[in-house]
Formats: C-alpha cells, sequence, structure tokens
C-alpha cells in the first residue's frame, strides 16, 4: 500500500513506540509484507530466520523485536512485537471497513455500466465504461474494474485474505491494505472469488476469463488472456504469465512464478515453478508427456504383474 504522501520514519516510530536505529530521516512512502517491499516502504520481520533476506531487501524501514546492526541507508524500528506494530499502522490508513452501500467516498461507476438489482457494490470502488455486474455480485470496498468486466451472480471481488499470524495460542488474520485491480474484458464466472491483497494489489490482466468457483488468492497476478477453467485454485502470491490455460480443478501453491502460454491440464498440483510454453499434467506436474509415459509404464507394469500372478 502506497501512503497518500511521504511520512517521516520518526513520526511513525512514535504511532508504534519504536526506538530508531540507523538513518532517522528517512521518508517512508508505503508499507508492505516482505514479498511486495520497494524501495521506500516499511516493513516487518519477527523471527531470526528472515532477519537477513529482511534487512537486505529493498525495504527502507524494518520493524525488528531488537537491537541487531542496520544496513546503511536504512532505518530500524525496535518493538517488543512487530506485526502488532506493522498491524497498527495499517489500521490508520485502512482498517477492515464493513461494506457500506450507501458511502460514496470515491466511489466511481461509469454511467454506461449495468448494474444489475441486487449486486453490491461497497465504497471507494471504480467500475469503468460498459461493465455488467450481475444480480448477487459483491463488489468490496476498494476494488477497481477497468472497462468492459462482467462479473456474474455470486462472484465476490476483494474478499479478505485467507492470512494469518500464529501465535502460540491462535491464529489472528492479517488486515489487508491491498486492493483488487480487474483489467479490462475480464470475465469472472458465478460463484468465483477474488481475494484482495495483504498488502500489495491482487491483479487480473486484462482479457483473462474466468470460469464459475474459482479462487484467486491474496495478491496473485495473472496476466493477460489467460484462462481459468472451474475450480481452479492458485494460493496467494503467485504470479501467472500471459496467454496461460488451466484447466478444471487444478491447483497450484503459493508464491510460484508460471511462464507465459502455459497449458496446466485438470486436476493437476502445482508445487514449483513453471517455464513457459509447456503442457503440465499430475501432482506433483510434470511436462504432460513425461506424466503419460509414466502412467503408460505403471500400467504396463500393473498388467505384468497381475499375468505373473494368474499364471502361478
Amino acid at each position: 500500500m502506497n501512503f497518500e504522501s511521504p511520512i517521516p520514519v520518526k513520526e511513525i516510530a512514535s504511532w508504534i513506540g519504536a526506538t530508531i536505529l540507523g538513518e532517522d530521516t528517512i521518508m517512508a512512502a508505503g508499507i508492505n509484507e516482505i514479498h511486495k517491499v520497494r524501495e521506500g516502504d516499511v516493513t516487518f520481520v519477527d523471527h531470526p530466520k528472515y532477519y537477513n533476506a529482511s534487512l537486505q531487501s529493498s525495504a527502507s524501514i524494518i520493524i525488528v523485536p531488537s537491537t541487531m546492526e542496520c544496513p546503511p541507508g536504512k532505518a530500524l524500528l525496535v518493538v517488543e512485537k512487530p506485526f502488532l506494530a506493522y498491524e497498527e499502522i495499517v489500521n490508520r490508513f485502512r482498517p477492515v471497513q464493513a461494506l457500506n452501500t450507501t458511502a460514496r467516498e470515491n466511489y466511481i461507476i461509469d454511467p454506461s455500466a449495468i448494474i444489475e438489482p441486487g449486486a453490491i457494490i461497497g465504497q471507494n470502488v471504480t467500475i469503468g465504461k460498459n461493465c455488467h455486474i450481475q444480480a448477487g455480485a459483491i463488489i468490496r470496498p476498494y476494488s477497481y474494474l477497468g472497462d468492459r468486466v462482467i462479473i456474474h451472480s455470486g462472484a465476490v471481488i476483494g474478499v479478505q485474505a485467507f492470512y494469518f499470524k500464529k501465535w502460540p495460542d491462535q491464529y489472528q488474520a492479517w488486515t489487508g491494505c491491498g486492493r483488487v485491480i480487474i483489467e479490462d474484458d475480464v470475465w469472472i464466472g458465478a460463484g468465483s472469488t477474488v481475494a484482495q491483497g495483504v498488502s500489495g494489489d491482487t491483479i487480473i490482466g486484462a482479457g483473462t476469463k474466468i470460469d464459475c468457483q474459482v479462487m484467486i488468492g491474496h495478491g496473485v497476478v495473472i496476466g493477460k488472456n489467460c484462462l481459468l477453467a472451474a475450480q481452479v485454485g492458485i494460493a496467494g502470491k503467485t504470479i501467472i504469465g500471459d496467454w496461460c490455460v488451466i484447466y478444471g480443478q487444478a491447483g497450484i501453491t503459493q508464491n510460484l512464478h508460471i511462464g507465459d502460454r502455459t497449458v496446466v491440464y485438470a486436476q493437476s498440483g502445482v508445487m514449483n515453478d513453471l517455464e513457459g510454453g509447456h503442457t503440465y499434467f499430475g501432482s506433483p506436474a510434470g511436462e504432460a508427456k513425461m506424466k503419460f509415459k509414466e502412467m503408460t509404464a505403471l500400467k504396463n507394469l500393473a498388467s505384468d504383474v497381475i499375468k505373473k500372478k494368474e499364471n502361478k
């Protein structure tokens, strides 16, 4: 999430009761989880396993749980519980909002858009030219729809991310400050859900068509002109290239990169990055030709075993 204007690190430190180490004149441009950070961002780290990655990331301001060496040009904010400090900053700017159809803050719907009776449009939503939002669809706050977008009945755009901080006695949901951005000419089928980004944006590229009952996780980026068949599930922060085809009930795990013009066959389980321009099948997914050969070999092996038993 970008701040509307840069904020001095000293001011942020005062909000969360932090001690500043390193550069105390830095201006913060936004706040992001570690997977999405850019120069100027605030982020946090609370586990030793990730200290080095966070300190060496692009983030300019890092909230940490103890005193440690600060890299040049950065600022560390020392607090007891960095996650709670991160949450406090997010909630200053974008707390969880109950959907309010009477609010009109930054509410923009082009006059050419069709909004059927029973569709629910939240506050801070933008809907472009010639869009069609069918009855029963829900567009939650801070969603952006380009031109000629079709959202079918029962689809939910901007659902809260399924993303939790694990404490010793419970799970705590992250407060999402990311948006959903749906580019021009996208089709989203009935009953599908698109989660808001936790700190960055969930993006559906122009021309992509999504079938019914598809789940798009938080911070996912789907390229242009992709086809996703029914019951596909894509976990958080995975990036899918342009012109990809994903057949029904395929599942793709989190934090992966899927190259351009990839085809994933039905019911496949994708657990690793996939090079573009190939067709994949199976769980774990591999190149389809090799997977089919493996299936044939296994079938022949089983047939041989059965014949040997029958001939005894």
